[in-house]
């Protein structure tokens, strides 16, 4: 349930947080740690190797009353379906427009007090070669920070490890943003994405190191 003097944008009531935390239960997951307490924020999610991600992320809103938006391409949202995106979060993202995906979503952040956007930087759950570098682009536009949350299939756990205001410098930004991965298990590791799989190569290397030693 949101505190009080809460800055973060809600939506629900006692009823779908208890269904959110009962579902989290049922599959032997929690939420470690309170999200950081912005109004308006980029938050990115990790490592993406399964469905199950998804739905321990919409469990864990529910649990925590978030109200984050999820961008879809505008034709989805025709008829009736349109208006159950909506509610479920999801924001049309009209992408045959003079502007692109990124200015569109900065726009609606400099229209909003409060916000929250989730995006997947690996954009894919089957090994993608890297990043998609958008989220950056959007949290540097609309000059809001990145909340970083990552779901350890082996401790079963929601975290939110670190707040990332960008800098003027993308690639020292993102070399951060990974580091907050390190260690962080996913359900299919031969999944996970190459910046991450590196970091998990390296870590693996230095461990047999340390063995050898």
């Amino acid at each position: 349930m949101p505190l009080p003097d809460s800055q973060l944008p809600s939506r629900g009531n006692a009823f779908t947080s208890l269904s959110g935390r009962l579902i989290l239960s049922l599959f032997g997951w929690k939420v470690r740690g309170p999200l950081p307490n912005v109004p308006r924020a980029v938050l990115i999610g990790g490592p993406h190797t399964s469905n199950w991600d998804g739905v321990v992320t919409l469990a864990a809103m529910a649990m925590l009353r978030l109200d984050a938006r999820v961008m879809i391409k505008d034709s989805a949202f025709v008829g009736p379906f349109g208006s159950l995106l909506r509610w479920l979060g999801a924001m049309p993202i009209d992408r045959n427009s003079a502007q692109d995906v990124v200015q569109q979503t900065v726009d609606r952040f400099n229209a909003h007090e409060r916000l929250m956007i989730i995006v997947s930087p690996e954009g894919t759950r089957n090994g993608a070669s890297q990043w998609k570098t958008g989220f950056w682009r959007i949290a540097s536009g609309a000059r809001v920070p990145i909340i970083v949350a990552t779901a350890d299939h082996q401790k079963k756990e929601i975290a939110f490890p670190g707040l990332v205001m960008p800098s003027e410098d993308m690639d020292t930004d993102m070399v951060q943003v990974l580091e907050f991965y390190r260690g962080v298990e996913p359900r299919h590791p031969e999944r996970l994405s190459e910046p991450l799989a590196a970091m998990r190569r390296q870590q693996s290397d230095g461990d047999s190191e340390n063995r050898d030693r």
